[in-house]
């Protein structure tokens, strides 16, 4: 087997399990991009929480619509690169799937629920969910082997490539505003054998490039949509940052979020090439179709400038050849980190931090809590088919608990809800 793009040896194309060959005119990474697209995982994030319930605007980005913008910045970014972009568009598309209800703030709950059974990290269901959970390929024994995708895919969705015990210092936030710390890492312990398959001969913690790609990907696409979403909503104005005192409030909550050590000082300047683009609007937002059209230029023209940075800047770095899995890492302008970050604080401090969000968030983490705890103490029957044969399977406490978190973290923030009202609200 090979690929239609240089650079891929066959241990690349590899698949966990062997499977025969099909269609000779698609590449194995072709097949895996379609395996991804119709899987029900990535359906689910049509109804999962971006930023804003995606039940409170027609507007607001969802998990789903951020994929594809986070999938269609990736597949550019990966062309010009010299990666094959369906291995990067098929990691950018899995990038959310091991996303709970209500977002990060789900995410955090069910790590809490999850502690006596390894703890829950959105980017290690990820890797479950694409390697065990969604119902597509078997082994020998009937198990299920998942999307049963190639090397080079999965080693491109791994964006934290170690498991919980290796895995760094805590982070002081996510980016949707939680006060706990999180531990970032991308594998459960009962999920090592595949990922050590995958991993087969590359440096402990190291990012393949595709990997690499699929995350800058996605830190271009949430910093200037979010700030999109946030202008649209009406609670951010742009010309709020003309104000010394406001924008020193929002460079803080870049330092608490996201780069503890910069200085005002760097801030301003990246603010100011910011300013600077052409693009950027001179008038406040008003809705109408011009404000539209000149908001939708600048999201265009912000993801194409820090996109360009990276091109250029790697290519000068590793040369114009194509840049393949391990030949090279991705080189991102300090400029271009300090621009992006200037984006996401000001998201952060004026849409995320907003006390609106509190009293919600609190409710969304007791609904998951409260949840969990029916589903552990109703036992199989209350679960869906394929979580019931897992659970009756399941040999310990923990494994039993991990069941049930499962069932939880695939469930939409509408379903999640309305299995608390049945389980829990209706029972008490």
């Amino acid at each position: 087997m090979g690929s239609t793009w240089s650079g891929y040896d066959e241990a690349s194309c590899a698949r966990w399990v062997d499977e025969p060959p099909k269609r000779a005119e698609r590449t194995p990474f072709e097949r895996d991009r379609a395996r991804l697209v119709h899987s029900a995982a990535l359906r689910r994030l049509a109804a999962k929480t971006q930023v804003v319930d995606p039940r409170s605007d027609d507007f607001v980005r969802n998990r789903l619509t951020h994929t594809l913008e986070v999938a269609q910045v990736a597949r550019d970014l990966a062309k010009t690169l010299g990666c094959d972009p369906d291995v990067v568009e098929t990691a950018a598309l899995a990038h959310d799937i091991g996303h709970p209800p209500f977002g990060h703030n789900g995410e955090r709950a069910l790590d809490e629920l999850a502690g006596p059974c390894g703890g829950f990290e959105g980017n290690a269901q990820t890797l479950r969910i694409l390697t065990r959970l969604e119902a597509k390929s078997a082994d020998a024994e009937g198990r299920s082997v998942g999307l049963n995708l190639t090397r080079a895919t999965l080693d491109a969705s791994c964006k934290y490539p170690w498991p919980r015990a290796a895995a760094p210092g805590p982070s002081p936030v996510d980016r949707d505003g939680g006060a706990a710390p999180v531990r970032k890492f991308g594998v459960y312990d009962d999920d090592l054998p595949v990922f050590t398959w995958l991993r087969d001969g590359v440096e402990q913690g190291r990012r393949c490039l595709e990997a690499q790609v699929m995350d800058l990907s996605d830190d271009v696409a949430y910093s200037v949509h979010d700030l999109e979403d946030g202008v649209v909503a009406g609670r951010i104005d742009l010309s709020w940052l003309s104000d010394p005192g406001r924008r020193r409030e929002v460079w803080q909550t870049v330092r608490e979020w996201y780069l503890p050590s910069v200085s005002d000082e760097e801030l301003d300047t990246a603010w100011g090439r910011l300013r600077s683009m052409r693009s950027w609007p001179e008038a406040p937002y008003d809705g109408s179709r011009g404000g539209q059209a000149a908001l939708k230029n600048l999201t265009s023209d912000l993801i194409g400038a820090f996109c360009t940075s990276v091109q250029h800047a790697t290519h000068d770095k590793y040369g114009t050849g194509p840049l393949v899995r391990y030949d090279a890492d991705l080189v991102v302008p300090h400029d271009t980190a300090l621009e992006i970050a200037v984006l996401k604080g000001v998201a952060a401090h004026w849409v995320m931090r907003a006390a609106d969000r509190v009293t919600p968030m609190a409710v969304q983490r007791e609904v998951l809590a409260e949840l969990a705890a029916a589903l552990v103490g109703g036992g199989a029957e209350l679960l869906e088919p394929a979580f019931r044969d897992d659970h009756r399977r399941a040999g310990s406490d923990a494994e039993r608990l991990r069941v049930v978190v499962d069932q939880v973290a695939s469930l939409t923030d509408a379903s999640a809800v309305q299995w608390h009202d049945r389980l829990v609200q209706r029972r008490g």
